[in-house]
């Protein structure tokens, strides 16, 4: 019998929208300003910049309560399906760390003040479109997979 293997990124769903947009309003608006400021003064310093990287990667879920994707994969061996979940694969360190230095420091920080605007700006009717710039960020800051 041929092995078969299947595999899908999953979000647990974690809170509903409702929820989320009342954290991000009351809670995540300025937790998430000062978590971005502590993360950007870290990434100043050579000895913080893996905290700092990390701190910009948890910031979905710090300002929006966006829970982590997990990756699920079920393969059949002799008939029996064998099911493993585990973190989403993420590119290569390297090419993760050349694009940060290149391109992700500067446009990260850019795409956050934009999001931050467009919250203001907007009176909270851009939230959706907020939302969707923020969960966005550790891809831009460094390509990782969230």
């Amino acid at each position: 019998m041929a092995d078969s293997n299947y595999s899908s990124v999953n979000t647990d769903l974690g809170p509903g929208c409702l929820v989320r947009g009342l954290y991000f309003i009351f809670i995540g608006l300025w937790l998430g300003a000062i978590w971005i400021v502590v993360a950007w003064i870290f990434n100043i310093t050579i000895i913080g910049l893996p905290l700092g990287l990390a701190m910009i990667n948890s910031l979905p879920q710090v300002m929006t309560l966006r829970p982590a994707r997990r990756q699920t994969t079920v393969e059949m061996r002799d008939g029996v399906p064998v099911i493993r979940t585990g973190p989403v694969p993420q590119e290569n360190f390297f090419v993760r760390a050349i694009y940060f230095v290149l391109i992700g420091w500067w446009f990260s920080l850019i795409w956050m003040a934009l999001a931050w605007a467009l919250t203001g700006v907007t009176l909270g009717l851009g939230l959706p479109i907020a939302f969707w710039m923020f969960d966005r960020v550790p891809a831009l800051t460094t390509l990782r997979h969230t």
